[in-house]
């Protein structure tokens, strides 16, 4: 009777469990990109930063330590993670807040998207990876292109003068650098040493990252400019969000498919969540959002589908052989959104 009863109540909890989880990563990623925008009015951008992932850190460190795959963190786990931490939260998530002071949010969003394109080159050029196949440089070059269309249209939607156009261009670069800088960290993380619990794992990346943020926000001399007296209430709700539903909940959801779920699913938040951050851009920030934008992010976001698409059954195998050693050896890339 047990067995009959568990039998038709588990389906059904996995169902809810699957759709609730790729809700999170879906719309809490999405929408932290607008709460970064929030959050940067009236917090200084890297000390809001390194608040949001010390806290977040710190609330996972605590959750691991209770943990059943739970091990003392060794020097080079440290190590990992000041490197991990370091160009995923100070290259890729400061690069995106520093760029939020000079274009939208959903503009930031989209430009992220362009993540897949430096982990194909970066597998090819560091991994010593396969080749990108025909397929693969024909995103690549059409992702590109929809990025010149995107700024081109920014520019014109917002009728930028030429000083303020630059800050745009400049700032939109700044956001394909962070992408960089994500991709090269996700994939130093890949044969590094970390610990073999995935929250353990992420707990110490986004500690060590928020230190390393919190440091810079004292070499730029934040705390001069600061008053904590004006910190407005949606800065202090955007950055609230962040940590509770950008960080923790959305790092919890994610890591929990990354076990229950084919990879090639997860990865379907590459180019949802800039749709997410488009729409609420548009809808609760008021955001514009031209013909030529709008052709620029189908692009990109059709270019990361092509990119990531994989057809091939060799391709496949080795895809679901490197999400097995990822998930044995405790999530090593855990850490996956740039605005995570």
């Amino acid at each position: 009777m047990q067995k009959t009863e568990n039998t038709k109540i588990y389906p059904n909890r996995n169902t809810f469990l699957l759709i609730a989880a790729f809700a999170a990563i879906y719309i809490f990623w999405g929408s932290t990109y607008l709460a970064i925008k929030y959050a940067i009015e009236t917090l200084p951008p890297f000390l809001m930063a390194s608040v949001r992932f010390i806290i977040a850190g710190s609330i996972l460190l605590v959750w691991a330590r209770f943990s059943k795959d739970y091990e003392k963190p060794k020097a080079a786990h440290w190590k990992t993670s000041f490197v991990v931490g370091t160009l995923l939260l100070l290259g890729g998530n400061g690069g995106v807040v520093f760029a939020e002071h000079h274009i939208s949010s959903s503009l930031a969003a989209l430009l992220v998207a362009t993540e897949p394109f430096w982990i194909v080159l970066l597998s090819w050029l560091w991994l010593k990876g396969a080749r990108p196949n025909l397929k693969v440089v024909f995103g690549l070059v059409i992702g590109f292109f929809g990025v010149w269309l995107l700024l081109t249209g920014q520019n014109a939607a917002d009728g930028a003068s030429a000083n303020t156009g630059s800050m745009q261009i400049l700032a939109a670069l700044a956001v394909i650098a962070a992408a960089l800088s994500w991709a090269t960290g996700s994939i130093y993380g890949l044969r590094a040493s970390v610990p073999k619990s995935s929250i353990l794992t992420a707990g110490m990346q986004m500690f060590a990252g928020g230190l390393v943020l919190l440091f810079v926000s004292l070499i730029a001399g934040e705390w001069r400019h600061f008053n904590i007296s004006e910190v407005s209430k949606n800065s202090w709700f955007a950055l609230v969000y962040l940590i509770v539903f950008g960080s923790l909940i959305g790092f919890t959801a994610y890591s929990w498919l990354l076990k229950n779920a084919l990879p090639a699913m997860v990865a379907t938040y590459a180019y949802v969540n800039p749709i997410i951050a488009v729409l609420l851009g548009w809808l609760v920030a008021g955001e514009s959002f031209t013909t030529q934008m709008l052709v620029g992010a189908s692009v990109i976001v059709g270019s990361v589908v092509l990119i990531t698409s994989n057809n091939n059954k060799n391709e496949r195998a080795v895809d679901d052989e490197i999400h097995k050693s990822q998930t044995t050896a405790g999530n090593r890339s855990s850490l996956s959104s740039a605005s995570i």
